[in-house]
C-alpha cells in the first residue's frame, strides 16, 4: 500500500514536471565577492561585541519578568550597602511581601529609633531598587518571654509583680 502511495507520487511529480529520485536540492549559494568577505567591527561599539554581564541579565530579568523578585532579592541582599552599617547591625530584614518589609530589631529601642527614621529608610531603599517595590515597613522588636510552660496552665495575664 505505502509503495503504491509512492508510485502514484513520483507520477504526479513527473507530469507536472518536477525531478524524481533526485532528493532534495540545497539552495543555491551567492558567491559574489563582497558577500564571501567577513564584515568587521572596527574600532566602533557593534552588537557583536561583548556585553556587560549586569545588562545581560537585567535584560534575561525583563524579558521573562523576573524583575519583581530581582529587586526583592536586591533589598535582602544588600540591606547593609543600603541602610547603613550602623543600622544592619542593629536591624535584620525579615521577609518582603505585599511590597511591605518587614524588619526586626534587635532590642525595643531600635525598634523605636527604626520607628523614627521610617521615612529616611523608604527613600534609601527606593533609591536603590526603585520606587514602589517597598511601601512600607513593619518593625518589631525581640519576642517577649512566654510565661507559659508546659502543657497545663492557668489562664490570665501571668505573673504581674515579677519586674519589681
Amino acid at each position: 500500500m505505502a509503495r503504491r502511495a509512492l508510485e502514484e507520487a513520483r507520477a504526479a511529480a513527473k507530469a507536472s514536471g518536477r525531478a524524481v529520485g533526485q532528493g532534495r536540492t540545497s539552495p543555491q549559494r551567492r558567491t559574489s565577492s563582497r558577500s564571501s568577505r567577513r564584515s568587521w567591527s572596527g574600532p566602533g561599539a557593534d552588537s557583536r561585541d561583548p556585553q556587560p554581564f549586569g545588562r545581560l541579565t537585567r535584560d534575561v530579568a525583563r524579558s521573562r519578568g523576573w524583575e519583581p523578585r530581582v529587586a526583592d532579592g536586591t533589598v535582602m541582599g544588600s540591606w547593609e550597602t543600603i541602610v547603613g552599617t550602623d543600622i544592619a547591625a542593629h536591624a535584620q530584614p525579615l521577609q518582603l511581601r505585599d511590597r511591605v518589609l518587614y524588619v526586626s530589631a534587635e532590642s525595643t529601642a531600635w525598634a523605636t529609633q527604626l520607628r523614627l527614621i521610617q521615612t529616611d529608610i523608604l527613600k534609601k531603599v527606593a533609591a536603590a531598587v526603585g520606587e514602589g517595590v517597598v511601601t512600607s515597613l513593619r518593625i518589631t522588636g525581640p519576642k517577649a518571654p512566654s510565661w507559659r510552660k508546659g502543657d497545663r496552665h492557668v489562664r490570665g495575664r501571668g505573673p504581674r509583680d515579677t519586674y519589681g
